[in-house]
C-alpha cells in the first residue's frame, strides 16, 4: 500500500470515501474486516490491522461485515498497475481461469512458475492467487443471495464453486454464518436474474455509452439513452443482459434467468466492457497534467478504455471496419450477423434478435456476399480459422510484445488494428497506434500531421496509459470517422472502429 498506517487510521476515523477500496481494515477484537466508511464504532489504533485487498483480510483469519459490506467496495487501485503481471493474472481470475484451472496453469499462461507468481501476490496483494479467486466466489455468492431466488445449488455453482460442501465452507469462514443466513429476504421467482456491480466513481458513463451506441452491432446490440443492452451465448446458455448505472456506485446487470450458469463469466465481461477495474479518475488527472494533452482534455469527465465483452466480436468488427467509416462498418456487422448468426428464440424481442455468429461459423464463410472486399473477407476468415483452431487466444495474460506477434502473422491485421485489438480485447492499457492520421493531426503543431516517429517518442512520457491517451483524444473528434493511419495502400489502412 501506498499510505502507511496513521494515514489509514486517520482515513478510517474520517470515514473518508475517497479511500473506500484503496485499504481494508482487520479489527483484532471482533475478527471481524471493514471498509474505511463503515459506521461502526471507531475501534482503537492498537486493535486493528490494515490490509491491502480483501482476500488479504480473509486469509489473515477476519470475516466480512455485515454492516459496510467489503465484498461491495470499488477495485483496489493497488491491483492495478503496481505489476503488470500481477494485473494481468487478476483479470484472467476475474474471468474465472482459477474456477477451472490450477495456480501452476495460470502461471503458465503469464510464463513464469507458480512459486515466482505466488511471491508476486504476497509483495503487491498480500494474499495468494488461490485466496483471490476464493473470495471473488463467495463475494459474488452474497450479491446472488442477496438479489435472487435462486437455489443454493444453482448459486453455488453460478458462483464458480465445484461442490455445495466447499460453497457452504467458504461462505461459513467468508461471513460467519451459513448461506441460508445470508439470505435474509425471501425473493419471489422470476425470469431475470439482477446484480450490483460496484464501480469507483468517476464513471464516465455518458461518454462510454456514446462510444458503444457509435458501434452497436444491429440485432446484437442496443445501446438507449440510459442503458446498454445485448444478447449472450455462452457454451449452450443463450439469453440477454441489461447494463444501467445507478448514477453513484455501481452498475446494475439484468439478465436472463436462462443464463444463471454464467453468471461468473458474464460479470467478468461487464467489468471489461466499461473498465471498471481501472482507477480512472486517477489516470484522467495525470494525463490532464501533461503539459501538451491538457487542453484536448479539458471538456472530458474521465477517461475510460470501452473493452470487449465478446473478444471475437470485437476482432471481427474491427477488421470489418478497415478503409470505411464506423457507419459503413456497423452496416456490414448488421449483415454479418443475419446471414451467419443464431436467431433467438424470442418472438417478443424486437431489437435484440441475434447472437454474434462463431468462430466455427465464420472460418469457411463466403463473406463476399454482405459485400466486403475479398481482402477483408480472407482476413477474417484467417482470423477465426486461428481463433477455431486455437492458435490465436483471445484471453488477457500475454504481454503486449506477443499479443501484437500474435496478431501481426494474421494477413491483413496492420499495426493499427493490432494496437486497437491490444487495447480493447486484450485490454493492455500501454497500447497505442502511433500510425493514426487523426493522432498525428491533433498533436501537431504546425497544421501538418505529426511523423509517426515524433508521435511515438511523444508517446513515452504517458507510459503506462497510452491507450487512454488514444481514446480521449478520438473522444475529441465531432464524427466517430477517425483512424486512418499513415499506410495508404488499400491493403493496410485501418480505421478505428
Amino acid at each position: 500500500m501506498e499510505l502507511n498506517e496513521e494515514q489509514c487510521y486517520r482515513a478510517m476515523c474520517g470515514r473518508d470515501a475517497r479511500f473506500d477500496g484503496r485499504f481494508f481494515i482487520g479489527v483484532k477484537t471482533t475478527g471481524i474486516y471493514c471498509r474505511p466508511i463503515c459506521p461502526s464504532r471507531t475501534p482503537r489504533k492498537k486493535n486493528v490491522d490494515f490490509l491491502p485487498s480483501a482476500a488479504a483480510a480473509e486469509e489473515a483469519g477476519f470475516r466480512a461485515c455485515r454492516r459496510c459490506r467489503p465484498e461491495t467496495a470499488p477495485g483496489t487501485p493497488a491491483w492495478n498497475g503496481t505489476s503488470a503481471t500481477v494485473s494481468r493474472a487478476l483479470r484472467l481470475i476475474e474471468d474465472g481461469v482459477l474456477d477451472r484451472e490450477s495456480v501452476e496453469a495460470l502461471a503458465q499462461r503469464l510464463g513464469m512458475g507458480a512459486r515466482q507468481l505466488r511471491r508476486l501476490f504476497r509483495q503487491h496483494l498480500g494474499t495468494t492467487p488461490r485466496m483471490v479467486a476464493r473470495t471473488r466466489r463467495a463475494h459474488l455468492a452474497r450479491g446472488l443471495l442477496d438479489t435472487t431466488a435462486l437455489p443454493m445449488s444453482q448459486i453455488a455453482h453460478a458462483s464458480g464453486f465445484r461442490s455445495i460442501r466447499r460453497f457452504n465452507e467458504v461462505m461459513r469462514v467468508s461471513f460467519g454464518c451459513a448461506p441460508s443466513s445470508i439470505r435474509r429476504n425471501q425473493h419471489p421467482e422470476t425470469d431475470t436474474i439482477s446484480l450490483r456491480i460496484p464501480v469507483r466513481p468517476p464513471l464516465g458513463w455518458e461518454g462510454l455509452l456514446r462510444f458503444l451506441r457509435d458501434r452497436a452491432i444491429p440485432g446484437v446490440e442496443q445501446v438507449d439513452g440510459a442503458s446498454y443492452q445485448r444478447t449472450v451465448r455462452i457454451e449452450d446458455a443463450v439469453g440477454t443482459m441489461k447494463v444501467e448505472y445507478d448514477g453513484s456506485a455501481s452498475l446494475e446487470l439484468t439478465l436472463s434467468e436462462s443464463l444463471r450458469t454464467e453468471v461468473t463469466s458474464i460479470v467478468a465481461g461487464v467489468r471489461r466492457l466499461f473498465d471498471i477495474d481501472a482507477d480512472a479518475g486517477k489516470i484522467t488527472s495525470v494525463l490532464r497534467a501533461d503539459a501538451q494533452l491538457a487542453r484536448h482534455l479539458r471538456e472530458i469527465e474521465v477517461v475510460r478504455v470501452a473493452g470487449a465483452f465478446n473478444p471475437f466480436e470485437v476482432a471481427v468488427r474491427a477488421v470489418l471496419g478497415q478503409q470505411i467509416s464506423v457507419k459503413a462498418a456497423t452496416t456490414l456487422a448488421g449483415r454479418l450477423v443475419v446471414r451467419y448468426g443464431e436467431r433467438l428464440d424470442r418472438p417478443d424481442a424486437s431489437e435484440l434478435t441475434h447472437t454474434f455468429p462463431s468462430a466455427d461459423r465464420l472460418a469457411n464463410a463466403r463473406l463476399e456476399g454482405i459485400g466486403l472486399p475479398k481482402q477483408r473477407a480472407r482476413t477474417i476468415r484467417a482470423l477465426s480459422q486461428a481463433v477455431a483452431t486455437g492458435k490465436l487466444e483471445l484471453v488477457i495474460g500475454s504481454s503486449l510484445t506477443e499479443t501484437l506477434n500474435a496478431l501481426a502473422v494474421i494477413p491483413g491485421v496492420g499495426p493499427w488494428t493490432a494496437n486497437y485489438l491490444a487495447m480493447r480485447v486484450f485490454r493492455e492499457p500501454d497500447a497505442f497506434p502511433a500510425g493514426d492520421l487523426v493522432l498525428r493531426k491533433i498533436l501537431s503543431t504546425d497544421g501538418e500531421p505529426l511523423p509517426v516517429k515524433a508521435l511515438e517518442r511523444a508517446s513515452e512520457q504517458w507510459r503506462p496509459w497510452r491507450a487512454y491517451v488514444a481514446l480521449a483524444l478520438w473522444q475529441t473528434v465531432a464524427e466517430p470517422t477517425y483512424g486512418r493511419t499513415h499506410e495508404q495502400s488499400a491493403k493496410t489502412e485501418d480505421r478505428d472502429v
